[in-house]
């Protein structure tokens, strides 16, 4: 095993599951795991080889399954700890590994050991979580809550305020706060100890590896992280030593941190700046950066900032730029490349849906984008087929605005879309009623469906080394169109990505390009000058070349 982790990571295609959402196996209105089972075959015919599924283990939904209640059951809405064993199990027999989702920062107020711990006498999960020894101490800062048990005092949230924070420690202790314990306080060990225990747990069943929510949030005060990196650290060396295929994938949003922490891959864009900003020491260069991620490269309006969008560069007004993004995108890419992977997802259960505003052709290129960078590309589910967000939805356990990207999924034209049998008041989240909604068994059968582009696109990219995620990039021309080299040992892929719907006419000099081959294109075309490798189009559209 490589520094960089399992080998199989180096040409995951990974796909996101929001379990609520994806496909009811009983009939109640809920999807579930032997639901997720039952749609296997149509993963493997996109070419997804991983999955990563939203929390579902035992919960209160207070926060969509992100606020557990028993780390190592599965919630009866899903099904049942067997369910789980065998929907390892069958993906494993179709070569597709499974990531779970864990909360590693927090719990449920209704955990038993939060409940413990707010017992007025001190037992063993007293220091489980962050108490002060006073319900009307100032708590520099942090969000207490309070008025839950008998202790008294005021317990920190990392979240809502029904997420209470697990104790791994101040990495900096104020002398006025005795209630701040150091990173190596003993019950400080056994909440990181239990951390491990959970682990291990699933590892045993035959889990592939985890998301971990939150994962930078873990030790308080603490500079750099500093103290947070040197605990995952210890993590990941228990993985090396006793489960080396088993990957680590973090919601850190700071690759630079995140892979030094030990995680093989970090997720950049998903959950907006903060942590990419953190490159900037400079506080007006951090509000630049911040207002071009939000009006340029990924959101509309400059409202947002998280995903990709309207007046985004990936927009049809050709109003963005792509040119910060991949300042700060190949100096971290430089940076961490050869500790592990920055991935790009399409989307997540916290963000609008990508397909926003857009046409299909601009999916396609989004798309086109998403899996022919490095890294390890992330498929939320339904974005393949451009669902929409539902955004008059009103929130529904803790969604919020989120719940709009949260809907079921849409496979065909029968009853609730196929997703369940369940009457329609009975269903988790209403299916999208248009008359035009997307839906897998419409766009399998168009043979220039956005989905048929999907599956083609991931076809190329795990027929390549040079597009997948350890191949090299080198960036020939931004903004309209972008230009790209993707390369690994002798093979070398030429993508070019034209979002606006303008024409253009481009030429890059690559050394050495004796022979063009169309690998995959839409709307754009390619040929060996003199002056090098003229490119141009009438429209939106992409280009992939094999030189």
């Amino acid at each position: 095993m490589s520094k960089l982790g399992p080998k199989w990571l180096k040409n995951a295609v990974f796909y996101q599951i929001y379990p609520s959402g994806f496909a009811d196996g009983n009939g109640d209105g809920m999807g579930d795991l032997p639901g997720i089972t039952g749609k296997l075959d149509y993963l493997v015919s996109l070419g997804i080889n991983a999955i990563w599924i939203n929390p579902c283990f035992c919960s209160s939904f207070y926060d969509g399954g992100y606020d557990i209640t028993d780390f190592y059951h599965v919630d009866p809405r899903f099904g049942s700890d067997s369910d789980l064993d065998t929907l390892i199990a069958e993906a494993h027999k179709r070569n597709i590994r499974i990531c779970l989702d864990i909360v590693a920062g927090h719990t449920s107020v209704d955990h038993p050991w939060f409940r413990a711990s707010a017992e007025a006498e001190k037992n063993e999960y007293s220091n489980y979580y962050i108490w002060t020894d006073d319900w009307m101490r100032p708590t520099d800062g942090f969000r207490m809550e309070a008025g839950i048990g008998n202790r008294n005092g005021c317990f920190m949230v990392n979240y809502f305020s029904v997420q209470p924070a697990l104790n791994y420690g101040f990495a900096k202790i104020d002398p006025a706060c005795p209630w701040q314990l150091p990173v190596n306080h003993p019950d400080v060990l056994k909440v990181r100890n239990e951390l491990k225990e959970i682990f291990r747990f699933y590892l045993a069943k035959g889990v592939d590896g985890f998301r971990v929510d939150m994962a930078c949030s873990l030790v308080k005060k603490d500079p750099g992280k500093k103290e947070t990196i040197k605990l995952w650290q210890e993590i990941r060396q228990m993985f090396d030593r006793e489960y080396p295929e088993a990957v680590l994938i973090s919601e850190w949003t700071y690759a630079p941190q995140a892979l030094k922490a030990g995680f093989h891959c970090d997720f950049m864009i998903h959950c907006g700046t903060p942590g990419y900003t953190t490159l900037f020491r400079n506080e007006a260069k951090r509000d630049i950066f911040n207002k071009f991620i939000r009006e340029r490269f990924f959101e509309p309006d400059g409202n947002d900032y998280r995903t990709l969008n309207r007046n985004s560069y990936f927009d049809a007004n050709g109003k963005g730029s792509a040119k910060m993004f991949f300042d700060i995108y190949l100096d971290h890419w430089k940076r961490t490349k050869k500790q592990g992977f920055i991935s790009i997802p399409s989307g997540n259960h916290d963000l609008p849906r990508v397909s926003d505003f857009r046409s299909e052709q601009e999916l396609k290129t989004v798309f086109a984008f998403l899996l022919t960078m490095p890294g390890v590309p992330f498929i939320y589910y339904g974005d393949e087929i451009g669902m929409r967000n539902l955004k008059e939805l009103p929130g529904k356990e803790g969604g919020y605005t989120r719940t709009q990207a949260r809907t079921p999924m849409q496979w065909d034209n029968s009853v609730n879309h196929g997703f369940s049998t369940a009457e329609k008041e009975n269903l988790y989240l209403p299916v999208d009623s248009s008359p035009d909604a997307p839906t897998v068994e419409s766009q399998q059968k168009k043979a220039d469906s956005l989905l048929n582009c999907v599956k083609k696109l991931i076809a190329l990219r795990l027929s390549s080394g040079a597009l997948q995620a350890c191949g090299k990039i080198e960036l020939l021309h931004c903004d309209y169109p972008t230009v790209y080299l993707r390369s690994y040992g002798k093979e070398r892929y030429l993508i070019a990505l034209q979002p606006a719907d303008k024409s253009f006419e481009q030429s890059v000099k690559i050394a050495g390009v004796k022979k063009l081959t169309a690998a995959y294109t839409e709307n754009m075309n390619a040929e060996i000058t003199n002056k090098g490798i003229k490119l141009n189009g009438s429209g939106i559209g992409f280009g992939i070349w094999k030189l």
